[in-house]
């Protein structure tokens, strides 16, 4: 029996999202409650990027990033102590030598807002251990599917994968817009799961082509390749399910991403639209 675990991409949003969870907050929540204990928890995140190679957190102890700046006090004092997996640790650095990515342990590194931000809806007690791993900088979209195939077999651990970044993430229109473009921003995230129900995974690694104002939801792609990281993780005839979380600040969609395997299927009707299986890469 295949008892591959369901693995996440979802969207981190704002810091602020930590202390105003709105509809993604609590969707997330719901999904947490629903989900399967996983053993451990293993979460990527664009806000930490390596140069050439991937490290993996190896603290026992990580500690709580607060990286970034001019948020209301409240935000600073919040914390995620969740215990790390050092073994679990050594063991991806491991898988993804062995698929021939250079990577490396890193004692020191704690949880950024990428990762600890989302943890706090999924798994409020802190109590499961997380493990995060980098992205490094030469991803794009198929390298960053690839990466995710290397991550692939913890699935079979009892792990929890969860990729962290933005359906939509133009911080020019977030900082300083007065007007919100909230239109383009609902066509990218439906064409987003229109081309995800169709299978049509190629146009998907050509989003920037394919895309409505792709340019626009994405100047930059690291947070969009979180979701690559995942379809990678998810591998061949998986489904996926929608978590609806609306646009905040006019500009971030707030969708997120349920994938599982059709041996182990999951689904909760509260949180979710749209179920449809879909094909990945081979």
């Amino acid at each position: 029996m295949n008892t591959s675990f369901p693995l996440l991409f979802v969207s981190h949003g704002a810091p602020s999202f930590a202390i105003e969870p709105g509809l993604a907050g609590e969707k997330l929540a719901a999904l947490g409650r629903q989900l399967p204990q996983p053993d451990a928890i293993v979460i990527l995140s664009p806000h930490w990027i390596t140069r050439d190679h991937v490290s993996v957190t190896a603290s026992m102890y990580p500690k709580t990033i607060h990286d970034f700046g001019g948020f209301p006090d409240a935000l600073y004092e919040l914390s995620y102590p969740a215990p790390g997996a050092p073994e679990l640790a050594s063991h991806i650095v491991e898988l993804l030598q062995t698929a021939g990515w250079d990577s490396r342990l890193d004692p020191v590194r704690g949880l950024d807002h990428g990762a600890w931000v989302p943890l706090r809806y999924l798994a409020p007690d802190a109590g499961i251990p997380v493990v995060q791993v980098s992205m490094p900088a030469i991803l794009d979209t198929r390298s960053a599917w690839e990466l995710g195939l290397a991550l692939k077999p913890l699935r079979e651990m009892n792990v929890l994968i969860v990729a962290s970044g933005s359906l939509t993430h133009n911080l020019y229109e977030f900082r300083g817009s007065t007007s919100h473009g909230a239109d383009y921003v609902k066509q990218f995230a439906a064409w987003t799961a229109e081309t995800l129900h169709a299978a049509n995974i190629d146009q998907l690694l050509d989003y920037k082509r394919y895309a409505p104002s792709a340019e626009r939801a994405h100047p930059t792609d690291e947070h969009f390749l979180p979701l690559f990281i995942a379809l990678g993780a998810a591998g061949e005839n998986y489904q996926t399910q929608v978590l609806e979380g609306g646009i905040t600040h006019g500009v971030l969609a707030m969708d997120s991403y349920l994938f599982t395997s059709p041996a182990v299927p999951f689904a909760h009707e509260a949180p979710f639209t749209s179920v449809q299986p879909v094909k990945g890469v081979a």
